[in-house]
């Protein structure tokens, strides 16, 4: 592959990954304000979503687990942004939150299938997001200079 073509492939998967958190980060505050604020959501797509949404997984401690999802994404954004201006260190940490959050997202949707036995899409579209995040990651690990 050309040099000018073979660089471009990882700038293309990090902003591709920025931006795909930046969606999973807006569902996620979008959450965690409904859950502060103490709003009843209601899922057009999914029936039993606000049998997910207050459940006692939707929380850790006092902390609504949209918060860790907002704050992993608002960092999943931030260190992919800086990986596609060419910091490594960015990349590196990059590396290490997505599969952290693929486990988690793992675990959820396990709760959700065979726990509570109902499903929230607002769930379903981070679990998208990250399972997309988690495949540009490996894209990224299959190229030996990303």
């Amino acid at each position: 592959m050309p040099p000018l073509v073979a660089g471009r492939i990882p700038l293309f998967l990090y902003t591709a990954a920025a931006l795909l958190s930046s969606i999973g980060l807006a569902d996620a505050i979008y959450l965690t304000v409904e859950h502060l604020t103490g709003h009843s959501l209601e899922c057009v797509a999914a029936a039993d979503c606000s049998k997910v949404l207050s459940s006692v997984y939707t929380n850790v401690g006092p902390v609504p687990i949209a918060a860790f999802g907002a704050l992993a994404y608002f960092t999943t954004f931030s260190l992919a942004t800086l990986a596609a201006f060419g910091y490594r260190l960015a990349a590196i940490f990059l590396k290490l939150i997505i599969p952290a959050m693929f486990g988690t997202t793992l675990w959820l949707l396990f709760v959700q299938a065979f726990v509570l036995h109902a499903f929230c899409a607002y769930c379903l579209l981070s679990a998208a997001v990250t399972l997309l995040l988690t495949g540009l990651l490996a894209a990224l690990l299959v190229r030996t200079d990303a």
